[in-house]
């Protein structure tokens, strides 16, 4: 055994764990000195090697079973990003049948994770922000988007609607749950409210073709408005949703001036309603919408006008009981035709027709007796009615100061169909915003082809000036063009006004000159192909 390198010490011990010799000295180190020969043969290293995730047939993991664990691994933690661990069973059997049990890697592989997750979460009717998705993944909505059609596309799913009500219900009730000063009954009630206007927002069309979060976030602001919950704001919400502010703001005033023309149309102050104080004429017009959705508009009411006997059903039930005063020569009238129609129940009975019959004096009495009895219910419903419009008034004052112009009784408090929902009337039946656009787009592309039409005309056939002689002066045309534009010189030149003509225009032009189709150009397919060429250009 050598000495120490640095001491020169011969106190060397060896260590039991690493086998090198140490100066118990000093503690210096000594040089390497346990060198063992690896053995070869001809399949290579005699042995087995411990180290794990290296590709290799004599390793623990292979390539593929590395790249299935680490993929699995990339699944859990996006699950646990999202809080939805119990899920993980469902997303991987997605994702093994999308990727036939290859599993993957890279950025497609978050995007596909992220699909799977949203669409397992869609399937089971449970709300998932498709922007938190994307800022979990990394990557934008669009991106996400088409992952998600292709996955719905390639396992031939067929996702069920968006539940907008069932959205705004957990919100809503997560919202106020945590607030101790408000209570159950008012969240119950505001709840109600909430998806009576939501479900009255989507008869107006107001959802049609928007993103649904927005609109539940302008729905919340406007009920905790309406009851005076005022720690609620667009910017908190909106941020707690994953939704933008602006967006939000928009939905919340297409609610307010839908809530306005209702207004208008209905309450006798309407014309001083605006966006401004609606606000403050906000529970007259829901008393008024929920009132309305609870009529039945097939139930008409009768006016003491309308009341009258039914002659036909009298008539033939005198007929049948006294046939010995039936006339016979009713039958017929002058020209020997048949009459029998008003017989058998017909409705335009008049007097001539009456006298002809020769009614008993107990089927008269009859009839009378039943134009009383049917006068007298009217006449006492239309009283009864009245008194219930009385009492009503009499407590208007009352019940706008308190709460209680909100009963909940409208089945629109409660989650609808679409076709039942569009069977409500609320006092306001409007039509989508794309499609009144659409109609005014084409009114406007109407009037430009009228004046495009006009442009060309004055190109194709100028005015034509008259040439020759003046009998009576005995000049040409040309020296009177000449005196007349001499004496107009020195009159004051009017302004012209100048016709607005855009890039819609030209094109227009273009294609009335390439012999398209108004109806075509109406729609708004402007566009030219570069391979056709004018009319007028072949001549």
């Amino acid at each position: 055994m050598g000495s120490c390198k640095n001491c020169k010490s011969k106190n060397l011990n060896v260590d039991t764990v690493t086998g090198n010799l140490e100066c118990s000295s000093c503690g210096v180190v000594q040089d390497f000195d346990n060198y063992e020969q690896q053995t070869f043969n001809a399949d290579g290293i005699i042995g087995t090697n411990v180290r794990l995730g290296t590709s290799g047939s004599r390793y623990d993991y292979s390539y593929h079973e590395t790249k299935i664990y680490l993929a699995q691994k990339v699944v859990s933690d996006i699950l646990y990003k999202l809080d939805l661990e119990n899920r993980a069973d469902e997303v991987n059997n997605m994702i093994k049948i999308i990727t036939e049990e290859e599993y993957g890697s890279g950025n497609w592989f978050n995007v596909l994770v992220g699909a799977c997750i949203y669409v397992v979460m869609r399937k089971a009717n449970k709300w998932l922000p498709l922007t938190s998705v994307c800022e979990t993944v990394g990557c934008d909505n669009y991106e996400l988007g088409r992952m998600v059609y292709r996955v719905i596309d390639h396992l031939d799913l067929k996702l069920p609607d968006f539940d907008i009500v069932g959205l705004f219900d957990r919100v809503m009730k997560e919202l106020l749950g945590g607030k101790g000063n408000i209570g159950k009954d008012k969240i119950g009630r505001m709840v109600k409210q909430g998806i009576f206007l939501i479900q009255c927002m989507i008869k107006w069309y107001v959802t049609t073709g928007r993103r649904p979060v927005p609109v539940v976030v302008a729905v919340i602001v406007f009920v905790c408005q309406l009851n005076d919950v005022v720690d609620v704001d667009f910017e908190d919400l909106a941020s707690q949703l994953n939704v933008v502010v602006a967006t939000c703001k928009l939905r919340y005033n297409e609610l307010l001036k839908k809530l306005v023309e209702v207004a208008r149309i209905r309450l006798p102050w309407g014309n001083d309603v605006n966006v401004k104080n609606i606000m403050k004429n906000a529970p007259i017009v829901i008393q008024y919408m929920e009132m309305k959705s609870m009529s039945n508009p097939t139930n008409k009411t009768k006016n003491l006008e309308e009341v009258g006997a039914d002659l036909d059903g009298l008539v033939n039930d005198c007929l049948n009981k006294d046939g010995q005063y039936f006339v016979q020569d009713f039958e017929f009238d002058d020209n020997n035709n048949n009459n029998n129609d008003k017989s058998r129940g017909s409705i335009d009975w008049e007097v001539e027709d009456l006298e002809k019959l020769n009614i008993s004096p107990e089927c008269l009495s009859t009839i009378y007796l039943k134009y009383l009895n049917e006068y007298s219910e009217m006449k006492s419903s239309m009283a009864t009615l009245e008194n219930r419009n009385e009492k009503r008034s009499e407590r208007y004052d009352f019940l706008m100061d308190g709460l209680e112009y909100w009963s909940g009784d409208s089945e629109l408090s409660k989650k609808l169909f679409l076709d039942k929902i569009l069977e409500k009337d609320v006092g306001l039946n409007a039509m989508p915003k794309s499609f009144i656009d659409g109609c005014l787009k084409i009114q406007k592309r109407k009037r430009k082809i009228k004046a495009a039409k006009i442009r060309i005309e004055k190109i194709r056939r100028p005015p034509i000036e008259e040439n020759g002689l003046d009998d009576e002066s005995g000049q040409s045309g040309q020296s009177q063009e000449f005196v007349k534009t001499q004496t107009n010189s020195r009159k004051r030149k009017r302004k012209v006004k100048k016709v607005d003509i855009d890039w819609e225009d030209f094109v227009i032009e273009t294609l009335l000159l390439h012999e398209v189709k108004e109806e075509e150009i109406e729609k708004g397919f402007l566009k030219v192909s570069n391979s056709s060429t004018c009319p007028c250009q072949q001549r």
